[in-house]
Formats: C-alpha cells, sequence, structure tokens
C-alpha cells in the first residue's frame, strides 16, 4: 500500500508544486491544466489555466495535488504534511525553505525526541512538520 498527501490549492497549485520541486528537491512528473481536460467547458476562462492534477516525486514519496473547481476549494485543517531526515542540517534548510513567506507555528529546534523539529504553514496555506528525530 502507498499513502500519498493530496493537496488542495485554490488556483496556486502551478505556483506551489514549482516552489516543492525547488525546496523538496524532487520532479515534477505531472501538471495538467483544466484546458487540456474535458472539465474545460465546466470551467470558466479564468480557470483554464489552472490545475486540475500534478504530481512531484520526492524520493520514493509521490506527492499530489490541484486546484479544485470553483467555490469547491477547502483551506486544510486538522492535518499536517511530515517530513523525516535524518540529518539536522537537512531539517533546517527544508524548514528554511518551507517557511519563504510562510508562518512558522512552532520555531524549529531540539525537543525531547528530535535533534530538531518545528512547524510551518508555507505561503500557499500547507501545514508542514519537519522532523529529525534523536538516535
Amino acid at each position: 500500500m502507498l499513502l500519498s498527501p493530496y493537496l488542495s490549492f485554490n488556483g496556486s497549485c502551478a505556483e506551489a508544486f514549482r516552489f516543492y520541486e525547488r525546496i523538496l528537491g524532487g520532479q515534477i512528473k505531472a501538471m495538467v491544466t483544466y484546458k487540456e481536460t474535458p472539465m474545460a467547458e465546466q470551467v470558466g476562462a479564468e480557470w483554464q489555466d489552472k490545475v486540475i492534477h500534478a504530481s512531484l516525486m520526492v524520493g520514493p514519496v509521490l506527492l499530489m495535488g490541484g486546484d479544485p473547481p470553483p467555490g469547491r476549494f477547502v483551506p486544510p485543517a486538522g492535518v499536517s504534511v511530515s517530513i523525516g531526515v535524518d540529518d539536522p542540517a537537512e531539517a533546517e534548510r527544508l524548514f528554511a525553505g518551507l517557511a519563504e513567506e510562510g508562518t512558522v507555528c512552532m520555531p524549529i529546534g531540539e525537543t525531547f525526541w528530535a535533534v530538531r523539529f518545528g512547524m510551518v504553514t508555507d505561503r500557499f496555506g500547507i501545514p508542514w512538520m519537519v522532523n529529525c528525530e534523536k538516535r
């Protein structure tokens, strides 16, 4: 079984996935716009270039997302995307990248379980946890 996060954006999916590709070091595998699908007839002209589906491979993990049709976007609540790394410097780098123009919820630092742990909501409204556990 493979569990893959699917992120929803309010029109900023393309920008977000290019940002994640840069910060997370992954590779975008798909970026499909509404105008490229049968859904084109069901959305207005302003939504044609929005992303109906995107996927990004980050190591063995597939991160997916899209811009729901107008009026269907629901901001994330009660969930975070968690990143686990083995290197404290990598945890610091990832956290700093995700925090660019975002909101730090818990500054990255040492906890009783981690050498580095922090929580941030990125500039696209996606909550992240960066964790580098103690050995």
